[in-house]
């Protein structure tokens, strides 16, 4: 059964009737054909109108939403031979974070992502997607690995961010996160990054140095989650919906400010809608991003990486 958001009700209602003549026996459903074709031609109307006006917190909750293709569902639908690698060979495996060796497009690439869950079991085993340090330092370790023998790197950010436990905070979060956005700032591969849901944080950044930085059209990237600026600014949570709009978190706003190099086109209704032509949508561009990333010579490369990173945030005031 299909999951709807708030906003989403008056979808759900022309789904519900279109579904519901689609069950008529075969010897009926010829007396029905066109009333189903105008539902669906109003009900895809209906969901450009919707889509065509989402407010920066139905963004987030598409970000978020449960039936969203994560990190093994790309890699299934995109890559062949994938060999997952555990462990930071220090305190232990974190299962939030998957990586490993593919092919992809007939390359050797190495990939690495968050995972979350569906199910409450999943969602504990995978740690509802943020990372411990064990974590981060298993996704430094095959980075390390692909600039070894030359591979190139896809990162998959989908985290509400990194785990604020005591445990992760004694064995060295935020070292473990600094440590990666220093070490990926000079792989000397080529590193593809794309925000595929919630990007959040410190837990996100941990996977988003790269050369070309991507994000799916209704995914979010932020500093901080709505719920935790509202929290702070007005001591209200409720109040998320003002701080997503504050904050500037949707992929049009990354785009415009520079942060991100391109904005992935979603199908309608979002990624979860078509999963499989998600896959080959972000497949697609990927792969345009790698050959010219592997055409540049690599020092040159990590000099133009350099320089991505530097310019964000530098700002120019003029007198008035």
């Amino acid at each position: 059964m299909r999951d709807y958001l708030e906003f989403e009700k008056p979808i759900a209602e022309f789904e519900k009737k279109i579904e519901k003549l689609k069950s008529y026996p075969p010897d009926k459903i010829g007396r029905v054909a066109d009333e189903i074709r105008r539902l669906e031609e109003k009900c895809i109307e209906i969901q450009r109108e919707i889509f065509s006006r989402l407010t920066p917190w139905q963004k987030t909750q598409i970000a978020r939403h449960s039936d969203r293709p994560y990190a093994l569902d790309y890699i299934n639908n995109l890559m062949a031979d994938f060999t997952e690698l555990h462990g930071d060979r220090c305190f232990g495996d974190d299962n939030s974070i998957v990586a490993g060796i593919a092919k992809f497009e007939n390359k050797s690439v190495v990939v690495i992502g968050h995972q979350k869950g569906r199910t409450t079991k999943e969602n504990v085993f995978r740690n509802f997607g943020m990372p411990n340090p064990e974590g981060y330092r298993k996704a430094l370790r095959i980075m390390k690995l692909a600039e070894k023998f030359s591979k190139p790197i896809i990162t998959l950010i989908d985290t509400p961010g990194a785990y604020p436990g005591i445990g992760a905070e004694e064995r060295g979060q935020a070292e473990a996160i600094a440590r990666n956005l220093m070490e990926m700032s000079h792989l000397r591969v080529p590193i593809i990054v794309t925000v595929t849901g919630e990007g959040g944080s410190g837990g996100a950044l941990a996977l988003g140095v790269g050369d070309r930085v991507l994000m799916l059209e209704h995914s979010v990237y932020s500093v901080i989650s709505p719920e935790g600026c509202a929290a702070i600014l007005w001591n209200d949570s409720t109040k998320a919906p003002d701080a997503a709009d504050a904050i500037k978190m949707t992929a049009d706003d990354l785009y415009r400010f520079g942060v991100i190099d391109e904005i992935i086109k979603e199908p309608l209704g979002g990624a979860h809608r078509d999963t499989k032509g998600m896959a080959k949508t972000l497949g697609e561009v990927i792969i345009r991003h790698l050959n010219e990333l592997q055409a540049i010579p690599i020092d040159e490369l990590i000099e133009k990486r350099y320089k991505k990173f530097r310019k964000l945030g530098v700002f120019s005031e003029q007198a008035v």
